[in-house]
């Protein structure tokens, strides 16, 4: 998990651009959302590889399988916990998660499934925690970079104008970015980010 040796203001020129791409992505309405998100991701992963590819290469092993397809049951009772207790206390929480849900609409379940699973999943991962988490933790110590790393992750959700998400993505993006610290290997929180967007976006909506 050692980083090359890429500037801090790299680094942080990446924030930038995926706070531009999440601006285009949530908060411009052209084109189909899941294609957007899957491009911004995608762009944002290319960097990353090109600019600090990891070594030793990730390996998809049975250890990483069963601990992402576990820490994603998890996450996923998490979110459950969470949306009970949420529209119990904010009276705008069911409508903000189901303009959430509502982006899929008119769009292929399937397709959907499969770009979260084999796109945007992995993607956000080799970026958000694979290159922008190791990076802060390197720079600033490991709780401060998981910190800074989880907190700029829920921001560039700001565009999206929904309280809801917002939140979701900080809680999501905390408890991968911890889980991407305790393990210290990229493959798991892959799995588990590929395996729960998808579940949750098109097979097993929160309830």
């Amino acid at each position: 998990m050692k980083p090359a040796d890429v500037s801090l203001g790299t680094v942080w020129a990446t924030v930038a651009l995926a706070a531009a791409l999440w601006f285009v992505t949530f908060y411009l309405s052209f084109s189909i959302f899941w294609i957007k998100i899957s491009l911004s991701a995608a762009l944002l992963a290319g960097f990353a590889l090109w600019r600090d590819p990891p070594a030793p290469r990730p390996r998809l092993d049975a250890a990483a399988v069963v601990q992402g397809i576990v820490s994603a049951v998890v996450l996923w009772g998490i979110f459950w916990a969470g949306k009970q207790v949420s529209t119990l206390i904010f009276p705008f929480a069911e409508g903000q998660i189901g303009a959430i849900y509502g982006k899929g609409e008119g769009f292929s379940p399937t397709v959907i499934f499969f770009l979260l699973l084999l796109v945007t999943g992995p993607c956000e991962e080799i970026y958000w925690r694979g290159f922008l988490q190791k990076h802060l933790m390197a720079r600033y110590g490991k709780l401060q970079g998981w910190l800074a790393a989880s907190a700029v992750y829920a921001l560039v959700h700001i565009w999206s104008l929904n309280f809801m998400l917002i939140g979701a993505a900080a809680v999501a993006g905390a408890f991968w970015g911890l889980c991407y610290w305790r393990w210290g290997r990229l493959a798991p929180v892959v799995v588990s980010h590929s395996l729960w967007s998808a579940v949750v976006f098109s097979l097993a909506p929160i309830p």
